[in-house]
């Protein structure tokens, strides 16, 4: 039988970038460095391994989209809405300063206004797939300078409609004009809202018709059909393919099925968006890198400064602090894999010749396989050029509202310090704003502060990793500071930051992973509070409880876990002497202490505990009787029970609801009303 020659190239690229990504790993080396190297040495110009190319950038596609579609399922209708002004004004001038500046640089080095505009639009373009696959795994996505870069390039990626449609100007075309150019453009745009509303109202209804299927496989299918459809429509309105698919994971993101849509799709997306990268490094010719190896390597340090410079002067300008700026600029500086797709539209055009493809391809790939160990290095460049600049770059930083508790020196007084304005921050704020306890937020999101201020919430602009911000907040008055932000990095820095400046200051700080508590603590958090961990709490409480155990062995569960630092959670096994002491714990916890009063015309008004033979009918113990205030202490067989009695008593769930009906007749018997207990 005759083996396809697509099924043969897969298989190559699975047998040499399974080995180049262990190495990698191995070396703590990026994984798509790995990839993007696996794709140099099979490709037509390396060994020459591969020879369905055109199929292989077909599912490298593919791995775009699913990727877009995830990261879509990440950001919903409403908060796009929020990062209006990332989007349209943060976009908007890194497109317009990045196009000008390369167009007049390409013009001093005597290219036509054309060609030098075409390289503009070239340079403009950052690598989603690569910058968003990064911040994914760090965690950094709702990081504020995670949620800078994805609005910048949001809107790269919808620009791209607009410089597809110009190429053919720029290239000498002469059957088109700036009319046609305005109606496609037009027309491009209000398709674009017609999609979102379409998907708006018909996506989620169709997802809930087939969940009500239950069946895994139909809903797998509908959700790569919602996902690839979307792209196939939107490619027909002139708008990029990732773009439907990220429209169709953005309106799912407000549905009740979109973490198991998100669960089902990322094995698919992780396979095909490795394909990308290997693609990706299949275009870059070896030869001709060398041949002009230093042409490139001055190309490649000229527009990652160059990008690097606008990007971090627009974030500026959006108010955002030097170190935002810094991490943002260095994430974003590279070329983006929809600049392939603009350099072969030109290539067409004679917008970009074979040399300067062949060149372009070589400095772009570069600048990809760099992108990783910029975002490593990003965090301590911008603390670095953060403290070159202490005192004076971030003078516009606002000073903690004046009107709580003030001191003599002007500061703030026993209050509490809330770093970050999301869902936990607002609802700490609304808790200490009802009990009446003074406390001040700081928050980098200037439209979330412009819209609480507006509210009369006591927040301000500042940015916690900051001595000087601390300081102005009354870090050293304040009696806690509660870190309620997504920045992992920024987490580590402002514990720091804040355990200098305060001994006695109480840290306490939410995080998203087990992983980092120990790191947390090491640096003077008092408290840290790990989302995943809290979920698992709830999920074991909620199924002890289903199971009929009483409060107090739920509670004492949880304590007990608490107490140990979470070790037992983080640990795939437990040490035996601890196991052991868990084991003699549950023995104990498995009985319980239950209060029951003697109501007017109970069964035992009036009996002995001996006539009761309560052990004996139902295994559990009277332990205590309280009357009138007085507490008697293991009761004789002739104690008497009168009505208005507590009656403690001692067993297991079980044996208790057999109390009950001593107590209640069985129609009478409280629900759920004793203890917490649920029968």
């Amino acid at each position: 039988m005759h083996t396809p020659p697509l099924f043969g190239d897969l298989l190559i690229i699975l047998l040499v970038s399974v080995p180049v990504a262990f190495f990698c790993l191995r070396l703590k080396l990026p994984l798509l460095v790995g990839l993007i190297l696996s794709g140099i040495a099979i490709g037509p110009y390396g060994l020459g391994w591969i020879h369905e190319l055109e199929a292989i950038e077909v599912l490298a596609e593919i791995g775009v989209m699913l990727l877009l579609f995830t990261i879509g399922l990440e950001f919903s209708l409403r908060r796009l809405r929020e990062m209006k002004t990332l989007v349209l004004v943060g976009g908007g001038l890194q497109v317009l300063l990045t196009v000008g500046v390369t167009a007049m640089i390409a013009v001093l080095f005597g290219r036509a206004i054309g060609q030098a505009v075409f390289f503009g639009f070239l340079v403009a373009l950052s690598s989603t797939a690569i910058v968003l696959k990064s911040y994914v795994e760090r965690s950094e996505v709702d990081a504020p300078h995670g949620r800078a870069a994805v609005g910048i390039l949001l809107f790269q990626d919808i620009s791209v409609v607009l410089m597809l449609l110009l190429v053919p100007i720029l290239g000498g075309g002469a059957d088109v004009s700036a009319a046609n150019v305005a109606v496609s453009l037009g027309g491009s745009i209000l398709a674009l809202i017609l999609l979102v509303l379409g998907a708006w109202f018909l996506l989620p209804p169709i997802l809930r018709q087939i969940a009500q299927l239950r069946s895994t496989e139909a809903f797998l299918l509908t959700v790569v059909l919602l996902c690839l459809g979307m792209s196939w429509v939107t490619s027909h309105f002139g708008l990029s393919l990732a773009l439907g698919a990220f429209i169709a994971g953005m309106v799912l993101a407000d549905s009740d099925y979109s973490h198991q849509v998100t669960a089902e799709i990322l094995p698919f997306r992780d396979v095909f968006n490795s394909l990308f990268f290997v693609s990706i490094g299949m275009l870059l010719s070896l030869g001709a890198l060398f041949a002009n190896l230093g042409f490139v390597v001055v190309i490649v340090l000229g527009l990652v400064l160059i990008k690097a410079l606008i990007i971090w002067g627009v974030i500026r300008v959006l108010g955002l602090p030097l170190r935002i700026a810094t991490m943002t600029a260095l994430g974003l500086a590279q070329i983006g894999e929809f600049s392939f797709v603009l350099a072969r539209a030109g290539k067409g055009t004679a917008l970009l010749p074979d040399s300067d493809y062949q060149t372009f391809l070589a400095a772009s790939i570069i600048s990809m396989l760099a992108t990783p160990f910029l975002i490593a290095a990003a965090p301590r460049a911008g603390y670095a050029l953060q403290g070159l600049f202490k005192g004076s770059a971030d003078a516009d930083l606002a000073e903690p509202e004046q009107d709580i508790h003030m001191t003599s020196s002007g500061g703030l007084q026993q209050h509490v310090i809330i770093v970050g304005y999301g869902l936990n921050g607002r609802n700490l704020a609304r808790v200490l704003r009802t009990v009446g306890i003074p406390y001040v937020i700081l928050e980098l999101n200037a439209e979330s502060v412009r819209k609480a201020k507006e509210k009369g919430e006591k927040i301000n602009f500042g940015d916690a990793t900051r001595r000087e911000v601390l300081l102005h907040a009354g870090i050293a008055n304040a009696w806690a500071l509660v870190l309620a932000m997504s920045d992992a990095a920024a987490a580590r820095r402002t514990v720091d930051q804040a355990r200098r400046l305060s001994k006695t200051l109480q840290i306490i700080v939410r995080t998203r992973y087990v992983a980092e508590i120990t790191e947390l603590y090491e640096l003077g958090a008092n408290e840290v509070i790990p989302e995943e961990f809290e979920t698992s709490i709830e999920i074991f409480s909620r199924v002890l409880h289903r199971y009929g155990s009483s409060r107090r062995v739920i509670e004492n569960q949880i304590e007990r876990i608490r107490r140990q630092g979470y070790e037992m959670l983080r640990s795939p096994a437990l040490p035996e002497p601890v196991a052991e002491k868990l084991d003699l714990g549950l023995a104990l916890d498995s009985s319980a202490t239950e209060t029951m009063t003697v109501e007017e015309g109970s069964p035992v008004a009036g009996k002995t505990l001996a006539e009761l033979n309560i052990r004996e009918k139902s295994g559990a113990t009277v332990i205590a009787v309280v009357r009138d205030g007085d507490t008697k202490v293991s009761p004789g067989a002739k104690y008497t029970l009168r009505t208005g009695d507590l009656v403690i008593l001692f067993g297991t769930p079980e044996k208790v609801e057999r109390a009950m009906q001593i107590f209640f007749p069985p129609d009478e018997i409280p629900d759920a009303s004793i203890g917490g207990f649920n029968p």
